[in-house]
Parts: C-alpha cells; structure tokens; sequence
C-alpha cells in the first residue's frame, strides 16, 4: 500500500495538512509525489524542504526541471521556458536561502522521470499513446527499450514531464499529474489517474492510496 500526492506547485501549509492526514489514516504508509513541487504557489522552497525531510519519494515535474536549467542553463529549451511560467514566487520563496538553493537543484537533477511499482506507474505527465508503435504490447516488459524512450524526448511535447495526450495502457494503473482536472479522475480505458487537483489555483491537493494495483482512497485538503 502506498499514498500518491498530485502537484504541489509551492502550496506548503496545504501540502503539510495532507501528509499529516495521510499518516494519521494509514501510519507508516510510503508516499509518493508526481512532482511539480515548485512555482506558482508562494512556498517552493518550503516545499522542496519539507518533501526532503519527509523522505517523499517524487517524480520531477516540468516546473521542477525548468527551475533547475534556468538557474544552472539558462539557454537550454526547458530553461527558457521558465519565465512564462510561475517562476517569480520561486525565486521570492529562494530570495533569502541562497545556501539551500544548489543543495535543492541537486536533488531535483536527481529525480527519477518515473517509478516503477508493482501496483502502479508513476510519473509526471504519463506515457503518451503516441509512442505505441515505438513501444511493445506490453511496454513495461522491456525496461531498457522504454527507459530510452523516455529519455530520448525528455524535452519535446511529447514527453513524460510535458505531454497532454491521451495516455498509453501499460497494463497497470498509471497516476499522472499535469493536467489539472476538478476531482482525481480514472480513466478505466487506460487504466489512468489523473491527480492534480488544480491546488494553487485555490481548488484542493489530493492523494490516492493505492493496494493491489487499485485506488482505494482518495484524500484531499482544500
């Protein structure tokens, strides 16, 4: 049994209320984290802190590998991007920790793009259905093959951290974040969750509890 969190997006107190929750119904469960822990919301650094100390296993998100090639490649594509997304309150949340900010962009670098469990698939944006024909019938039987992959197209819309498509069926249950939606949102056709609950925009963080490849639970704080 595990417990999955949707984006974070710098909501720290919203984020903190949750895990506690989390522990409280189900004590000493792992939790896991779909990434994008920083930007938009006003605590990145706090978040970052806190997923750190918590020992929350994550995935990077796209706000996340932004935020590292901007501060150490600022001509680098995913770079780039940065300014055109949520990156002021980033900065304003580091502005007065410049001790901690090469510590949290080496851990960020460090990020797996996705994790690989028994009972689900976890990473940021999902495996695109557009690889489908790259990929075999069964995509997570042959590791190396879909390592590559997703490595190849780290930086093109298609990508594990970036793409909005529909997602592929991997034989599992596959949690995503990145596309906001209202509620946590199972697509049975692909066996696919969608969890970012859209919190910095003022709706709620959520979490699933996952047991033997299902959903079990959903939690989530306003």
């Amino acid at each position: 049994m595990i417990a999955v969190i949707g984006d974070i997006h710098g909501c720290y107190f919203t984020l903190k209320e949750l895990v506690g929750r989390i522990k409280r119904f189900y004590p000493g469960i792992q939790i896991y984290c779909v990434g994008d822990l920083v930007d938009r919301g006003n605590f990145s650094f706090e978040t970052v802190n806190f997923i750190i100390n918590e020992g929350i296993i994550t995935t990077s998100g796209n706000h996340d590998f932004m935020f590292y090639y901007f501060i150490t490649d600022p001509i680098n594509d995913i770079g780039k991007n940065w300014i055109f997304n949520g990156y002021e309150s980033t900065l304003a949340s580091y502005s007065d920790k410049q001790d901690k900010i090469v510590e949290h962009l080496n851990y960020i670098i460090k990020l797996p793009l996705y994790i690989d469990l028994q009972d689900c698939f976890i990473s940021h944006a999902g495996v695109s259905s557009y690889f489908k024909k790259a990929l075999n019938p069964n995509p997570l039987k042959d590791e190396n093959k879909i390592a590559r992959i997703i490595k190849e197209n780290i930086q093109n819309e298609h990508g594990i951290i970036w793409n909005r498509e529909q997602l592929l069926d991997l034989g599992k249950l596959q949690l995503v974040g990145h596309t906001r939606q209202e509620d946590v949102n199972h697509l049975p056709f692909n066996n696919t969750a969608y969890i970012d609950t859209s919190v910095y925009t003022g709706n709620k963080l959520s979490a699933v509890i996952v047991e033997d490849g299902k959903i079990i639970d959903t939690l989530s704080v306003n």
